[in-house]
């Protein structure tokens, strides 16, 4: 295995830096004689109650000043100042854009299409790309308001030299209200600066030509942002959330880059990287570090609230993901013949291979760790399917252990978000994709294939289950444009050449029994109406109201069948339904199979 460049001591640290938070810079500013009586207008990264209290303090200086959220200003908009008790619909004409999808401004209003009104907002583009939303307003009283929402972004270099547009902060200050005679400008906000210097503490650092860079490069930032849940929608907007993403996918696609490896590539192996931004009261403050691995450390420390959270649970109640050795317990409870793979930080991948007289499948969950509704589902399948007589199985219920861990640790502090950094493998890698040694997790698979003789291999994944987005590289996360935003359960099939018959036979079955699943083609039908509402036509074939994507390539088994459900961030109602839906797919796959699969040629 190549060799990782040694930290100077128990850990070296790239970055340590406090910056002024730019809320408290703006009161001070303002506060001044020289202001009083004017009008002020800023836009920012701040939260309600904070931007509040700063108008309060500008107002005992004899301010008139109004603070508005840079991030999603639309939504923020209507959440602030619209009594939508009173609000019977809305009509938003919103920008295009050359920078990005022509649409974002009308992706950066989600969710808002899902606003409880007697008829629902309706949103048209503009052939301008003046950054402000066009509002008219239809109240119940039949009167009619327009209001121009200003939308402030900036173009600007991303990590890899292309032009973006995204939000950032801005002030005008005027001698009346609404005038911008004194001011109009943008502002580079703390959150802003905190982003582009954790970024350049990277890319400045002198790496080493070959991966894997580091063990684990953590990036801790604390940033007075906000979060809040928009009961309406069942969405949330958190800005450390989505910062968290920014900073992963940012330096992931560095990291690509100067590897030498195309943009996307999923075999890049740079280590573990770790943002962890949580919001906080004080100056805002970033810490760039290299550290070790500490495994047996970050399992203690995850141990307690581990069980606590499931212990004596059956499956079939869990409402959170299960501890790594209740899922290994399952596992030899089930019989069958085991089998198993090392991962980078020490940890064991499980397998069981359960010989039988019927057609064999591969089934597995957790390939990305923080999709976890999959690893409860594949337990649940099998624990159904080995029950019967004649099952021909072979199960990886946990396929990387090491994100996984990683997945509990910052769901520790942030439960609610979906923690893309725990994602991959230790290695930073796609385990699926991991095609040089070492193969590590990848062996688990390997075997289970060679073991089953499985041309069948279902695959559970999750997706965010709720908005995902980079603020400060252009809104869209780049590259995952269509998982942005949730839009019910669908499946993907993968097929190699020759195959695609079954295949297809396949997906049919599966989808015409999953029509049975109670609350499923409601759930789905709900979650694409809003996604369409602000994304436009889902770009899928829908086959018995779940949403479908084939197509032809040599992954592994002949036949794959992924899964993906909406999971990332759920728990407890939501978490079991999504267990059950992952289950019943599961097991309609595994009896179609055994349909399909007996008039197929054999070697």
């Amino acid at each position: 295995m190549p060799s990782t460049p040694e930290p100077s001591g128990p850990q070296a640290v790239l970055l340590d830096r406090t910056f002024d938070r730019t809320l408290h810079a703006w009161v001070q500013r303002f506060s001044h004689p020289h202001w009083h009586g004017r009008h002020v207008e800023g836009w920012l990264f701040e939260g309600r109650a904070q931007r509040q209290e700063a108008e309060r303090q500008l107002a005992q200086a004899g301010v008139h000043a109004r603070l508005h959220s840079a991030y999603k200003p639309l939504l923020h908009h209507f959440l602030e100042d619209v009594d939508t008790a009173r609000l019977a619909t809305a009509r938003i004409r919103y920008p295009r854009t050359h920078a990005g999808p022509a649409h974002r401004f009308l992706l950066e209003a989600y969710p808002l299409a899902a606003l409880p009104l007697a008829e629902p907002p309706r949103f048209e583009p503009r052939e301008d790309t003046q950054p402000h939303y066009d509002v008219e307003l239809l109240w119940r009283d039949g009167q009619r308001t327009q209001q121009r929402v200003f939308a402030p972004n900036r173009m600007h270099a991303d990590v890899l030299g292309a032009a973006t547009l995204s939000p950032t902060g801005w002030l005008r200050a005027g001698t009346r209200a609404g005038a911008a005679d004194l001011l109009d400008t943008p502002v580079h906000t703390d959150a802003e600066q905190a982003f582009e210097h954790a970024l350049q503490a990277v890319l400045g650092h002198p790496w080493p030509a070959q991966e894997p860079y580091f063990e684990r490069l953590q990036i801790q930032v604390d940033l007075p942002g906000f979060e809040h849940h928009l009961a309406w929608a069942g969405e949330s907007v958190s800005l450390p959330e989505a910062v968290h993403e920014d900073l992963y996918f940012s330096l992931l696609e560095w990291f690509q880059r100067h590897s030498g490896r195309p943009p996307g590539d999923r075999r890049l192996q740079p280590g573990q990287i770790v943002p962890d931004v949580r919001g906080g009261a004080g100056a805002p403050r970033v810490r760039v570090a290299l550290q070790r691995f500490d495994a047996a450390s970050q399992d203690a420390q995850a141990a307690p609230a581990w069980h606590a959270a499931t212990d004596g649970q059956p499956l079939d109640t869990l409402d959170t993901a299960p501890p790594p050795a209740r899922i290994h317990r399952h596992l030899q409870d089930g019989g069958g013949e085991p089998f198993s793979a090392g991962t980078r930080q020490g940890r064991t991948v499980w397998g069981r291979y359960h010989r039988g007289t019927q057609a064999p499948v591969f089934l597995s969950a957790g390939q990305h760790a923080n999709e976890t509704s999959g690893v409860v589902g594949a337990l649940r399948a099998a624990q159904a399917l080995l029950a019967r007589p004649g099952t021909h199985l072979a199960l990886i219920a946990l396929e990387n252990p090491d994100g996984y861990a990683l997945h509990r640790e910052l769901c520790a502090v942030h439960p609610g978000h979906m923690h893309h950094a725990a994602r991959y493998t230790a290695l930073g890698d796609d385990v699926e994709y991991r095609d040089a040694p070492p193969f590590f997790e990848r062996e688990a698979r390997q075997a289970a294939l060679a073991l089953s003789g499985a041309h069948l291999h279902v695959n559970l994944h999750g997706y965010p289950a709720h908005e995902w987005t980079r603020p400060l590289s252009g809104y869209v996360p780049r590259g995952f444009e269509q998982w942005m935003l949730p839009k019910g359960f669908f499946l993907i099939l993968r097929h190699h050449a020759g195959w695609e018959r079954p295949a297809r036979a396949l997906l049919e079955a599966v989808c015409a029994a999953l029509r049975q699943v109670p609350g499923l083609a409601e759930y789905n039908a709900r979650q694409r109406a809003l996604y369409e509402r602000h994304a436009g036509p889902l770009p899928f074939e829908v086959i018995d109201g779940i949403a479908c994507m084939q197509s032809e390539n040599r992954h592994d088994a002949p036949v794959t069948l992924i899964t993906e459900f909406p999971d990332e961030t759920v728990h407890g109602e939501a978490f079991r339904f999504a267990h059950t839906v992952q289950m019943h797919t599961a097991l309609a796959a595994y009896e179609a199979w055994q349909r399909i699969s007996p008039a197929l040629p054999r070697s």
